[in-house]
């Protein structure tokens, strides 16, 4: 009998960005990046090595067949695995997405971080935390994130193999909230991928987007050694229009905001001139996402749940790293 294991991810949000990349087929990031993981929004994944290996894998997401990309980059993903283990036989997977894919809120980087630990534990396999890490940025830069809870820094890394690119934990225990306004439904006009290679290639100003990144990573890093709110929000804000600056100005520009990202920011500016702490950040997509104190969370929430355009509100808190919930055989 196949071993059968079940283990779930919690999407982060980057703080300081990822945008770019040193080496695409490595998914090697140009910059590091620090971020939050959540504790809402997130994958659930069982793999079984269970199926004959002409058979080749069969991919569940979200009670429907996995159209033929996601099959492709899920099995592209597994066959790593597979040669890791010794193994040839195909794989089924059953996944379920509580985060909307392809919509801007890191619907790859839960999902990947999922499937590395569940497919690495069901091929019998035991990765070390940072070697799990690097596995599963090979699914998805932002996935290497995902495998730890809290705040966590990606490293760039120098090494042609990534084997030194890598996520650490920094903290976990600060009880601050994140606010995700969503303000669009379906997915996102350019995947993530596609749009920093766009960007890398015919933005004037993206070489001086990678060099800002080490003074954000530094500062962010104090700001939570810190535990001071406002310096953070200050890096996440700058980190935010610059990635976003980048993207516009690529040629064709890549505009990822719709008029309600923009109300949003107007709102939560707002908030913090009348003497509320509230710092945004913007994803690869439409959608606001507020750093917060815990205690002031509700009250943002039901201020951007006013805000024109805004569909919904969703409030998180940090959240564990991936871990494994199940397993049998």
């Amino acid at each position: 009998m196949s071993r059968a294991v079940t283990a779930v991810a919690g999407t982060n949000i980057a703080l300081v960005k990822y945008w770019g990349k040193r080496d695409a087929a490595l998914n090697l990031p140009a910059a590091g990046s620090l971020s939050l993981t959540l504790d809402r929004l997130g994958t659930r994944t069982t793999v079984a090595f269970d199926r004959v290996a002409g058979d080749g894998d069969r991919v569940t997401l979200n009670g429907a067949a996995a159209d033929a990309k996601t099959a492709a980059r899920v099995g592209a993903f597994l066959d790593r695995i597979r040669a890791l283990a010794k193994l040839d036989a195909g794989a089924t997977v059953v996944s379920e997405n509580s985060v909307p894919t392809a919509a801007g809120l890191a619907s790859s980087a839960s999902g990947f971080a999922a499937l590395a630990l569940a497919a690495s534990r069901a091929a019998g396999l035991e990765p070390s935390p940072p070697e799990l890490s690097v596995l599963a940025r090979l699914g998805s830069g932002s996935a290497a994130r995902s495998i730890f809870g809290g705040f966590v820094e990606m490293a760039a890394g120098a090494r042609a193999d990534g084997s030194d690119a890598f996520a650490r934990p920094l903290e976990s225990a600060w009880d601050v909230r994140l606010v995700v306004a969503v303000t669009a439904a379906g997915e996102k006009t350019m995947g993530s991928t596609a749009a920093m290679e766009h960007t890398a290639r015919t933005s004037p100003y993206y070489e001086a987007w990678v060099r800002g990144v080490d003074g954000d990573l530094t500062a962010a890093r104090a700001a939570i050694t810190a535990r001071d709110l406002a310096a953070l929000g200050v890096v996440a804000e700058r980190s935010a229009l610059r990635m976003h600056a980048a993207a516009m100005t690529a040629d064709p520009a890549i505009i990822y905001w719709n008029p309600a990202t923009l109300a949003a920011v107007v709102r939560v500016r707002a908030l913090r001139a009348a003497g509320t702490p509230a710092f945004f950040t913007i994803d690869a997509g439409p959608h606001v996402k507020v750093l917060c104190a815990a205690a002031d969370a509700d009250a943002i929430a039901v201020a951007l749940d006013d805000t024109l355009g805004v569909l919904r509100t969703i409030v998180a808190a940090p959240g564990p790293g991936a871990r494994v919930i199940e397993e049998t055989g």
